[in-house]
C-alpha cells in the first residue's frame, strides 16, 4: 500500500533554531522550510521533519541514521565539524568510535544537540 510513497522522518526538538544550526550548518542537510512548529530538512530522498515539542525524554537506542559508503570518512568529517561519536559500554569500537557487528556491518553513533541518538552504517554487501 505505501511500498512506492516517499517517507518522512520524524525527531523531535526542544530549541528549532538550535536544532536547524546542527543539521543544516553542521551536517550539511538542506532546509526546505522553517517555522515556529518544525523546520523540514532533506536527506537524500527523505524529508526529515525536526518537530518542536516542549519536553522531550532522549530515547536510548538510534531513532534516525544514514547509510554511507566510507564510515572511516564519514566519522572523520563528524569528528572534524565539532561532532563526537558515542561510545558504549560492552561494544568494541575502534579509535574513531566505529563498531563492527559480527556479520561486517559498521556502524558510529551520535547525538544531535537534543540528545536524540543518530547513526551512520556502512553495510558489507
Amino acid at each position: 500500500m505505501l511500498t512506492d510513497q516517499p517517507a518522512i522522518a520524524f525527531l523531535p526538538s526542544t530549541d528549532l533554531d538550535r536544532s536547524r544550526r546542527f543539521f543544516a550548518d553542521t551536517l550539511g542537510l538542506p532546509v526546505e522550510q522553517d517555522n515556529p512548529f518544525a523546520c523540514v530538512l532533506r536527506a537524500g530522498p527523505t524529508m526529515v521533519r525536526v518537530t518542536k515539542v516542549a519536553s522531550l525524554t532522549p530515547q536510548p537506542f538510534t531513532v534516525f541514521g544514514w547509510q554511507v559508503p566510507d564510515i572511516g570518512a564519514s566519522a572523520r568529517r563528524l569528528a572534524d565539524a565539532g561532532v563526537e561519536l558515542l561510545r558504549f559500554d560492552g561494544m568494541e569500537q575502534d579509535d574513531a568510535g566505529v563498531w563492527t557487528a559480527p556479520g561486517g556491518d559498521q556502524v558510529a553513533w551520535f547525538n544531535d544537540p537534543d540528545r536524540n541518538v543518530l547513526s551512520l552504517t556502512q553495510f558489507t554487501g
